[in-house]
């Protein structure tokens, strides 16, 4: 892992902040949570609504081929074939759709690590046993995470679950050789890309049987837009979780229309991917990675905090806090609501028995002095700090 570069304030982004309707009176420093609508965005969103309330009847009659358009474009953005990906809700449903395309036997055996998103892990659960890989947050790079995971793999795994970039602990797993490693071991690989479309460059995972990311979190997207990408093996076997009039066509049409949902969000998606070219991604990424950096070398300075091993270029890094702070899910919850309304900062705080962990998220909005407020107020809030 490279060293913690000494605290140095990066410049704000030109623009970044105008570009959003946030809060100002709050730090948003959780942008990979949630993510955040850029105005340009929002408002192609309610031209569409708009469209959609003057006429019903020709929006919903015409909507199935205009989401046509809309993933292409996407897939575009993605370096993607338009035909192997289909429009989802979330990272959530998109590991449902997945697990339901693999054909389990008795006995066999679904592989999870411990930095797995909680619903996405559940929904594994449902339908196979599982097997949890502790991964250390200390390991110190892409070949120890690969060499775990490998260590963990049974005769009866099937299928592994695995993070393409982990939410708590903002690295990389799912690596190139770790999916190549699965798949000459037999193994199907649903890869969670939840935080990478919009912040990697190239954002997804290269050989996997199946890859779904959110397009809301760094994409700029409206909320609830993500894709579901299908190696062709795969395909024909996707079923939409409920059954459609578009269910003829396959995927990914048939897991696309719901009735008269809202679409607009979908058809609006394009459009924060086409605003992350038009800023200059390459410069955006640089920026959100040097105010992460920034962040978390301010918060590694604070006594009883330790920087976890990170991946270089990412826009978010983790720190383990002192013992005796947010060891369960409910003092994790605690600790961050209490920074939400008396400091006015929002941070993610994810638990870990002996010690949780804070992640700080940089995006264009932030500036360096929001990091600065954190790391002065946050050791009043910490026990053994």
């Amino acid at each position: 892992m490279p060293d913690l570069p000494a605290p140095s304030a990066p410049p704000a982004f030109p623009g970044g902040a105008a570009l959003f309707r946030l809060d100002p009176a709050v730090a948003h420093l959780n942008h990979g949570s949630y993510g955040a609508v850029p105005l340009p965005v929002q408002q192609v969103q309610e031209t569409l609504r708009a469209e959609l309330h003057a006429d019903p009847d020709a929006f919903f009659n015409s909507v199935a081929e205009r989401l046509v358009g809309a993933r292409a474009r996407i897939a575009a953005h993605l370096g993607a074939d338009p035909d192997g990906i289909g429009f989802i809700a979330n990272a959530t449903e998109g590991a449902n759709l997945a697990l339901d395309a693999v054909p389990l036997a008795a006995g066999d055996e679904i592989l999870v690590t411990d930095h797995g998103y909680g619903t996405v892990v559940a929904a594994a659960a449902r339908r196979a046993p599982v097997t949890t890989v502790a991964l250390d947050p200390h390991l110190p790079d892409e070949d120890a995470v690969r060499e775990a995971v490998l260590a963990a793999l049974t005769p009866r795994t099937k299928v592994a679950l695995l993070d393409h970039v982990s939410s708590p602990t903002a690295r990389l797993i799912a690596g190139p050789r770790l999916l190549a490693d699965l798949a000459a071991r037999g193994v199907t690989t649903v890869v969670d890309g939840a935080h990478t479309p919009g912040m990697l460059a190239e954002p997804l995972a290269a050989g996997a049987d199946f890859w779904f990311g959110n397009l809301h979190k760094w994409g700029y997207a409206p909320s609830g837009s993500a894709v579901l990408a299908v190696a062709p093996a795969h395909r024909a076997r996707v079923r939409a979780l409920s059954p459609s009039w578009e269910d003829h066509h396959g995927f990914p049409r048939s897991v696309e229309y719901r009735a008269t949902t809202d679409y607009t969000g979908w058809l609006a998606a394009p459009e924060g991917l086409d605003l992350l070219e038009s800023l200059g991604a390459a410069e955006v990424r640089a920026h959100n990675s040097a105010l992460a950096a920034y962040g978390a070398g301010l918060l590694a300075a604070l006594p009883g905090l330790t920087a976890l091993p990170y991946t270089p270029g990412l826009p978010f890094r983790s720190l383990l806090l002192p013992s005796g702070n947010a060891e369960t899910q409910d003092e994790a919850y605690a600790l961050r609501e209490e920074l939400a309304t008396k400091l006015r900062t929002r941070v993610l705080i994810w638990p870990r028995p002996g010690g949780g962990g804070i992640r700080v998220c940089g995006q264009v909005y932030n500036r360096a002095e929001e990091y600065e407020r954190l790391a002065a107020a946050l050791p009043a809030y910490l026990k053994g700090a």
